[in-house]
């Protein structure tokens, strides 16, 4: 890494361009990720190639939404501490008082049945872009479905039908067997030579609710969202099984509509998916609810950031821990197919929103240049046609 001196851009300059990829980079963390690369590393070459790539590979090893994981690392490479936090802040901080607007027009007319119309459309659409993204996740990070792919990963598709069939059973994420899984093919794949050396038994392989809020709530949602923070590998989307269980089943802070409400809001507003939990905490704990929710859920791979980056030439040549990765990252994406299940079938309730489903993943295959907040929008008015026709 240089140093400050030998920047050919001012802190500043670097803020003010994370700023502006927070309040208009729409797209998804795959999107964003491609933005930084085009105008970083192609046009303004602030960041180099080799900078860059090493960045995306912590972002994939560690904990934490790729783009903001990333976004992180940048600003770390030439500006260390001060340059993390401020792109963080900057990255994260448009998208998050959007969806705290949003919150506040929620509570104020989510009772209202044209709002209620809104969502009927935009959750039946939610529940195909997530579907679509969740193949896109899988072949990403496991393998295409096909037979070749089967018989070399067949121990990490074994995790993804584990968890999509545990998740579907038991309607919450199972966090020890997202860290089992990671162990086991970590075991299995690289185990760590200290392990080697001491003979490990292969036995191991086996109103508007501003400022309402009461203390035991924040209490309760820093811990959780902390939890979920740590957890989440490679993109936002991946935090969906976390929240769900959680949050619907186990604490009934939302229902369904209300949780797929959160994931809608999330995908019409640019920056990180994962600013979902801005919206969530909104609802349970107004405005402060909604700052614990984030800074909860951002904080871990923040921190991790500030400390892996100094070491992560040599952290990233680990192959234990990246087949440890590996094993987490397959469970945790067949969780996330098993709450889109769910999710799926508690909202697509008629056939109407079973085409609007269906057509908002047919219009995302086939026609790229047409983004998510478009096919929201869309879907929005459609549910505000149909109920008032039907």
């Amino acid at each position: 890494m240089t140093e400050e001196s030998k920047t050919n851009y001012s802190l500043r300059q670097f803020v003010f361009y994370f700023l502006r990829l927070g309040y208009a980079g729409f797209g998804g963390p795959v999107a964003l990720v491609g933005y930084m690369h085009r105008d970083l590393v192609q046009s303004r070459t602030w960041i180099s190639e080799e900078e860059y790539k090493e960045g995306l590979a912590l972002a994939q090893l560690a904990p934490g939404p790729l783009a903001a994981q990333l976004s992180m690392y940048l600003g770390f490479v030439h500006y260390r501490f001060i340059g993390a936090t401020l792109v963080s802040l900057a990255f994260v901080m448009p998208s998050f008082l959007m969806v705290v607007a949003i919150g506040i027009a929620y509570n104020l007319f989510g009772g209202l049945p044209w709002m209620q119309a809104v969502f009927y459309g935009v959750g039946a659409a939610v529940i195909g872009i997530i579907a679509l993204n969740s193949y896109k996740l899988t072949t990403k990070s496991i393998g295409n479905f096909n037979l070749e792919s089967l018989k070399k990963n067949w121990i990490l598709w074994l995790f993804f039908v584990i968890a999509i069939s545990i998740t579907i059973i038991t309607k919450s994420e199972q966090i020890l067997l997202f860290l089992g899984a990671g162990i086991i093919y970590m075991l299995i794949k690289a185990p760590p030579k200290w392990m080697i050396k001491n003979n490990i038994s292969l036995v191991m392989y086996t109103g508007i609710g501003f400022w309402q809020f009461e203390t035991s709530a924040l209490v309760k949602i820093a811990i959780f969202f902390t939890k979920a923070g740590a957890f989440v590998f490679g993109s936002g989307l991946a935090i969906i099984p976390f929240l769900h269980s959680s949050v619907v089943n186990d604490f009934h802070w939302l229902d369904e509509k209300q949780f797929l409400y959160a994931v809608a809001v999330a995908m019409i507003t640019p920056g990180p998916v994962v600013i979902t939990v801005g919206f969530i905490g909104y609802l349970v704990a107004g405005f402060p609810g909604a700052c614990v929710a984030a800074l909860a859920t951002f904080l871990p791979c923040y921190l991790i950031t500030l400390l892996a980056a100094p070491y992560f030439n040599r952290i990233s040549k680990n192959i234990s821990i990246k087949a440890f990765v590996d094993g987490i990252t397959a469970a945790v994406i067949g969780a996330l197919v098993g709450a889109v299940v769910i999710i799926g079938i508690r909202s697509i309730v008629d056939f109407p929103t079973a085409i609007i489903a269906f057509v908002s993943v047919i219009v995302l295959i086939f026609f790229k240049k047409i983004k998510e907040p478009l096919i929201i929008l869309t879907a929005a008015i459609l549910g505000l046609l149909l109920k008032s026709t039907f």
